[in-house]
């Protein structure tokens, strides 16, 4: 059976459906495979459909899941609630393809891996017989929190809040946390940005103030810290593999790039825990926006929060962060606890550390990385609605624009899927501008005339938004996390009593 260990504390050894419930360790780290001894070759789901793909990978790294719960954890997450079979399209453009993420409830790449993390859930306390809380404290850059609201709602003995940065999500981000539906939700905006959210959520597991106060209440949690939210994120990078070949793109077992567009490194670990797990994955090309943290991180081995924090239209990599970089610094490190916590340490007290030339070297053989400013993204946009009858949403542009970069400068001609985020729709305004050259005020205008301009229907789950009762207008100082944490576990206990 695959163990979990907590990348500051490698003798904290537990089973994946308990990683599941807990979320992050209680020493603040995160849960990551003690070894990945497993390998799935990509023949193996050639001929699968999604779900099938889903249950053999899921079911390979949860492991202490029986098949048949694993099986219904899939088929009740992966069915009407998107709007195509295929669950993830690819699309070809112009010196690569797109994974279309975006075809589930909300519309965004979260969707794939938070409508199965409350049923591996649900599934983790029927095993333990538990009848407490599990209070699901999530923090958003924009998409997690709506697809985590959405998975979460109603489910029985979970209760979810989710923090986002009042400034620096898009008004349809905003307008769709806010009217969440679900008894067990709540919404809470924060005078800060993502890594002040972020910090409060992981702050709060180690928190004397927020622990007094969980009396029948257990802290878990939604964001790819819960390691129940990064494996089936695993399963995209085998089925669009198998689609290529499918395609005669390419053999089995021939290399393929990945391009991800990520601020938390969380949807590129995914990549890498692909390869380790033999996905013959020749490199993964990160993609930053003007926050370039990881690009930079990538060609030098230092990571420096010395930087300025900007604002962007691809909002959900607006991190200076990444949290899930951790758990690839242990991998490398050969899961020494000691080293990555000292690195942590530094982090948090300086603001930087440092990685030896070893690990670097480790880095680079995997990974690469570029940034696109908003100049660059914009443009990005334009040109391949204008040249390809292509729309894409400002995530995917940068995404589009590094595979671009990376393949004028290496010439390399390995086949590229370049990971697609979010539907435009959800930056509706920053798109029709970046097309247009027209700035419009409203968001529900610029949707209607970006369907009229493109012919592309809008989600329903986003044309909604506009008759719906905005449930939520909470808003905290970043001082006041721990606090606010408190109070709704306070809150949660007594409505068990």
């Amino acid at each position: 059976m695959t163990r979990y260990i907590s990348t500051r504390n490698a003798s904290d050894a537990i089973s994946s459906h308990e990683a599941v419930i807990r979320g992050l360790a209680s020493d603040g780290g995160l849960y990551t495979p003690e070894s990945i001894d497993v390998r799935i070759s990509p023949e193996e789901i050639l001929n699968d459909d999604y779900r099938e793909c889903a249950i053999k990978i899921i079911g390979a790294l949860l492991d202490d899941y029986s098949e048949e719960e694993i099986r219904e954890c899939v088929y009740g997450a992966y069915d009407d609630k998107f709007d195509t079979d295929e669950i993830v399209p690819l699309k070809q453009i112009k010196g690569g393809w797109l994974m279309e993420l975006w075809h589930g409830p909300t519309s965004a790449f979260k969707d794939i891996a938070l409508t199965i993390l409350p049923r591996l859930l649900t599934a983790a306390y029927r095993k333990e017989n538990r009848n407490d809380i599990v209070s699901i404290l999530t923090a958003t850059s924009g998409d997690t929190g709506k697809a985590a609201l959405s998975g979460f709602a109603d489910v029985p003995h979970t209760a979810i809040t989710v923090f986002y940065p009042e400034i620096g999500v898009s008004a349809i981000q905003k307008r769709q946390m806010a009217t969440s539906k679900g008894e067990n939700v709540e919404v809470i905006a924060v005078k800060g940005n993502f890594d002040d959210c972020q910090r409060m959520v992981k702050e709060a597991v180690t928190s004397k103030e927020v622990l007094d106060a969980c009396k029948g209440v257990t802290i878990s949690s939604a964001n790819s810290i819960n390691i129940g939210r990064l494996v089936p994120q695993i399963v995209y990078y085998y089925w669009s593999y198998a689609k290529l070949v499918k395609a005669g793109a390419l053999k089995c077992g021939d290399p393929v790039n990945f391009v991800v567009p990520t601020g938390n490194f969380g949807d590129i670990l995914a990549g890498y825990l692909a390869r380790q797990l033999g996905l013959p994955v020749k490199k993964l090309i990160c993609a930053s926006n003007s926050n370039n943290v990881l690009t930079d991180f990538i060609n030098t081995g230092v990571y420096s929060l010395d930087r300025s924090f900007h604002t962007t239209m691809s909002p959900s990599m607006d991190i200076l962060i990444s949290s899930n970089l951790e758990r690839l610094l242990f991998m490398l490190s050969g899961n020494n606890d000691i080293k990555v916590s000292a690195m942590m340490d530094s982090l948090k007290a300086k603001g930087s550390y440092r990685i030896d030339d070893v690990m670097l070297k480790k880095i680079q053989e995997s990974f690469c990385g570029y940034w696109t400013d908003e100049d660059a993204c914009a443009l990005t946009i334009h040109d391949l609605f204008v040249e390809q009858n292509t729309l894409i949403d400002p995530h995917t542009a940068v995404g589009v624009s590094a595979m671009n970069r990376y393949q004028r400068e290496t010439m390399d001609s390995v086949p590229v899927i370049v990971l697609s985020t979010a539907s435009p729709y959800k930056f509706c305004r920053d798109v029709y501008a970046s097309i247009t050259g027209e700035k419009l005020s409203d968001d529900f205008d610029a949707m209607d005339q970006l369907e009229k301009l493109s012919g592309v229907k809008v989600p329903s789950n986003l044309s909604e938004l506009r008759n719906l009762e905005i449930r939520f207008t909470r808003s905290i100082e970043k001082e006041d996390g721990l606090k606010a944490i408190a109070e709704r576990m306070r809150n949660l206990g007594n409505d068990q009593d």
